[in-house]
């Protein structure tokens, strides 16, 4: 029977009774393994799922599935450095599935054509309180008001979006996409109150009547690294410069500006700089392009745009509008070592972009909440505090910082917070095989290329803070979304049916799969060994 309709009734196996039906060793089963991209994303999405109802068109469905896990397709197909993709198995074949960019066109069509999210059928009388209106804060808000629970977020800012409105330059989400998915939470009941800093979190809890509290204030408040400055030019952190890039207050940076860093921070602080009027953008880092932590998407349209890079130096002191350097040697270990080698190095403005931390002071009297040296919240498997009813996620708590993992932290926390609040707890999914490519039966060339994303050219983008890099069009997409090969997963190929020397096996219907009638079924393997994404697998005979 196929592993993926257990409802479905088995045709009657009588090879278990001695003499009836063939003699056999194993057996083929339909089986539905966990596709690469799926264990690779950070926001758990049935990226296998609704990419199939791309393929067939259907794109509406493909967003509904889509946006059960994300509610921002059109946000994360933008900013998400998409892991997803690195693990695809099409990219041992020729190149991977562009699958954010397939996301991007689902969550452009929605915005286009007004699709709604789904409500929750049912209401509870349970009230969470959410501080933070970032990515994490308003996935779990999403995710509650799906459940029923009355969400409402406090956001110390003016706006809400937390780093995704105040840390990712508009080159790269457009604000309108962004406030227009962040309305769409707003139209299921979600409210958001802004302007608002929480400094008594139980105090707003008890006042508000909140059963449960999500804290998302992200990471915030830059790093700081002790440089040594006499009459300096402008010194400024990254995210304050990324802060004002486009209102009145954009700093003026001058004609030469040195950026320190090596992350994609440092990357969006020396291209915003190049649009902010710089002739020259010089990004200083202590260690080789091996060790760079920032994308290499992100680094290679900084080159294009005319951004200089400065590998294994670091700053060690700032006298007036004169940089010292000193040349710096990695290791065996690959840390980077003084050489005691310098130079100077002119610039009207540095921009310090070594890395973020969470402002966790409002913390410090809420009994039982542990803090780690860089003011991240130390959080149970559930993602509660050790607080009762007091959860954390997203960048304030240890772990990798972005957007599509800070969504995935608001899913997950929103579903230990439904469960608390019902007296349960909440269950993580059983682990599943991962589909990996040495168990598919592919060709062994393929020249189907990924469909490319249109970029405006480098010298028309530093001129403002327009989108840089277009959308699929559909055609595109739908071819894009044809490149997947559903690892794992029966797509209905009939490459079995046709295969299989006994016609043991039964067509269910389309969308229903198939089954095995074992009667027939001498165990040969023909459709195991023909079947493209590993969907059947040979198992002992019981």
């Amino acid at each position: 029977m196929t592993a993926q309709h257990p409802d479905l009734t088995p045709i009657v196996d009588l090879t278990r009774n001695r003499g009836a039906g063939p003699v056999r060793a194993r057996r083929p089963v339909y089986v539905d393994l966990l596709p690469p991209c799926e264990q690779g994303c950070p926001a758990g999405e049935d990226v296998r799922g609704w990419i199939a109802l791309a393929q067939a068109g259907r794109y509406r469905e493909a967003w509904l599935t889509l946006v059960r896990d994300n509610p921002m397709a059109a946000v994360l197909g933008r900013v998400c450095y998409h892991p997803c993709e690195s693990a695809c198995n099409r990219g041992a074949l020729d190149a991977p599935v562009s699958i954010h960019a397939i996301e991007r066109f689902l969550g452009d069509r929605a915005a286009e054509e007004h699709w709604p999210l789904e409500r929750a059928t049912t209401a509870s009388d349970k009230r969470v309180l959410i501080v933070g209106a970032g990515p994490s804060g308003l996935a779990a808000a999403y995710h509650l008001l799906r459940l029923g629970h009355f969400v409402e977020i406090r956001e110390a800012q003016s706006v809400p979006g937390g780093m995704m409105s105040f840390g990712i330059p508009s080159y790269r989400l457009p604000r309108e996409m962004l406030k227009l998915e962040i309305g769409r939470l707003e139209a299921l009941g979600l409210r958001i109150v802004l302007n608002h800093v929480v400094e008594d979190v139980l105090a707003e809890q008890a006042a508000g009547g909140f059963d449960a509290v999500f804290l998302a204030v992200g990471a915030g408040v830059a790093k700081h690294v002790d440089i040594p400055a006499r009459d300096a030019p402008r010194v400024l952190d990254a995210l304050s410069l990324l802060r004002h890039t486009t209102d009145s207050q954009a700093p003026q940076l001058g004609r030469r500006v040195v950026v320190y860093g090596g992350g994609d921070t440092a990357l969006d602080a020396a291209r915003s700089a190049r649009r902010l009027g710089a002739e020259e953008t010089l990004i200083v880092y202590r260690r080789d392009r091996a060790h760079m932590p920032a994308h290499a998407f992100e680094l290679a349209e900084a080159t294009e745009e005319g951004v200089q890079i400065k590998w294994l130096s670091t700053i060690k002191e700032i006298a007036g509008r004169e940089l010292t350097l000193e040349r710096m040697e990695l290791d065996e270990q690959g840390r980077p070592r003084p050489t005691g080698q310098y130079e100077t190095l002119p610039a009207d403005a540095v921009v310090l972009a070594v890395g973020q931390e969470t402002d966790s002071r409002f913390l410090g009297r809420v009994p039982a909440v542990e803090l780690a040296a860089d003011g991240a919240v130390r959080v149970g498997p559930d993602m509660m505090t050790g607080h009762p009813g007091l959860f954390a996620g997203g960048d304030m708590v240890p772990g990798t910082q972005s957007v599509a993992t800070a969504v995935g932290h608001g899913k997950r926390a929103a579903r230990n917070i439904d469960a608390w609040l019902r007296g349960r707890r909440y269950e993580e999914p059983k682990s599943r095989t991962v589909a990996r490519f040495e168990m598919l039966h592919l060709p062994v060339y393929s020249d189907a290329d990924p469909a490319p994303q249109r970029a405006a050219p480098p010298a028309q983008r530093v001129r403002g803070f327009e989108e840089v890099i277009g959308g699929l069009t559909e055609p595109q997409a739908h071819y894009e979304a044809q490149r997947c090969v559903s690892c794992g997963h029966c797509f209905e190929c009939d490459g079995c049916y046709a295969a299989c020397p006994e016609q043991a096996i039964v067509k269910l219907g389309s969308g229903r799969g198939y089954q095995y009638d074992y009667l027939k079924c001498t165990g040969c393997a023909v459709c195991f060994e023909q079947c493209p994404c590993h969907a059947i697998e040979m198992v002992p005979e019981p």
